[in-house]
C-alpha cells in the first residue's frame, strides 16, 4: 500500500531531504584527482552530524560505511575506502539521512576533472532522464509511466537501464512502497495521489543493463565492465506536479 503523506510530514520529509541535497553539493566540491572516498565519507558524515541529523545508510541493512561512493562501472552501493579517485573517473555518491524520524535519500554522479566525451554524454542523458521521471509523477499518471518515460529518453540516446534495482516510496522508512521501476509500459501500476513521496532514481549505463553484486555483498558493478551514472531526487506529487524535495536552493532545475 502507497502511503498518503500529510503537510506535516512532508515538511519532515523536506527538512531531511534538503540536509541531503546540501550534503551533495559538500561532496562535489571536495571531487578532485588524489581524494580517497573514505574522506569523503568521513567529511560528510561530519556534516550530516552537524545538522542533528544521521547519516541513514550507515548499518542499514549491515551497511559498513555513512554513505556510498561508486566510480566509473560501479553502479551503486560502493563502500567508501582508500581507493584514490583519478582524473576522468566518474563517481555516483549517494546519501540517506534520518532527521527527527523521517528520511532524505538522493544521489549525483560528479566528473572528476576533466571526463570523456561518452562520460560527460552519460551523466546530461541520465540526469535528464530523471527529470523525465519527475515530469511523469503527476497526479492521475500510473506508476509505470515514470519508468516509461525514463526508459525512452535513455534508449533514444543509446544507452540502458539498470532493471535489477529500483526507486521507492520514501518516509518514516528508508524504503517504503512503491517499488519504482525506471522502465515499463505506460499506463499501468497504481493512479499516483497528491501526498505520495517517491526517491525517483534512473540508474543507467553505457552498454548492456546487466549487473552483478562484488565479493563484498554490497558493490553492484555492470556486468560488461562499461561506465555507469546514477541520479536520484526526492519527491512529492501535488495537485500541480511534482516538488522536488532534495533540491538545495542555491540549485536550479
Amino acid at each position: 500500500m502507497i502511503s498518503i503523506k500529510n503537510s506535516r510530514e512532508i515538511d519532515l520529509l523536506r527538512k531531511s531531504a534538503q540536509i541531503v541535497a546540501e550534503s551533495l553539493l559538500l561532496a562535489k566540491s571536495l571531487i578532485q584527482p588524489g581524494v580517497r572516498t573514505i574522506e569523503l565519507d568521513k567529511e560528510i558524515a561530519e556534516f550530516i552530524r552537524s545538522k542533528g541529523a544521521r547519516p541513514a545508510f550507515k548499518g542499514f541493512h549491515g551497511y559498513p560505511a555513512n554513505i556510498c561512493i561508486s566510480i566509473n562501472e560501479q553502479v551503486v552501493h560502493g563502500i567508501p575506502g582508500p581507493r584514490i579517485l583519478r582524473q576522468g573517473d566518474i563517481v555516483s555518491v549517494d546519501i540517506g539521512v534520518e532527521l527527527n524520524g523521517y528520511y532524505g535519500d538522493a544521489a549525483r554522479t560528479f566528473p572528476v576533472g576533466k571526463v570523456s566525451p561518452e562520460k560527460e554524454k552519460l551523466l546530461r542523458i541520465t540526469r535528464e532522464s530523471l527529470y523525465k521521471g519527475i515530469e511523469a509523477a503527476r497526479e492521475g499518471n500510473r506508476l509505470y509511466d515514470i519508468g516509461y518515460a525514463i526508459q525512452t529518453h535513455v534508449e533514444r540516446a543509446g544507452f540502458s537501464v539498470v532493471r535489477d534495482l529500483v526507486g521507492h516510496g520514501i518516509g518514516k522508512e528508508m524504503h517504503e512502497e512503491p517499488q519504482i521501476p525506471n522502465y515499463g509500459e505506460p499506463n499501468r501500476g497504481p493512479r499516483l495521489k497528491a501526498g505520495m513521496v517517491f526517491a525517483i532514481e534512473p540508474m543507467v549505463n553505457v552498454g548492456e543493463y546487466e549487473v552483478y553484486t562484488q565479493n563484498d555483498q554490497w558493490t553492484v558493478v555492470t556486468r560488461d565492465g562499461l561506465p555507469s551514472a546514477h541520479f536520484e531526487h526526492d519527491v512529492v506529487i501535488t495537485k500541480n506536479g511534482a516538488e522536488i524535495l532534495s533540491l538545495a536552493a542555491s540549485e536550479e532545475i
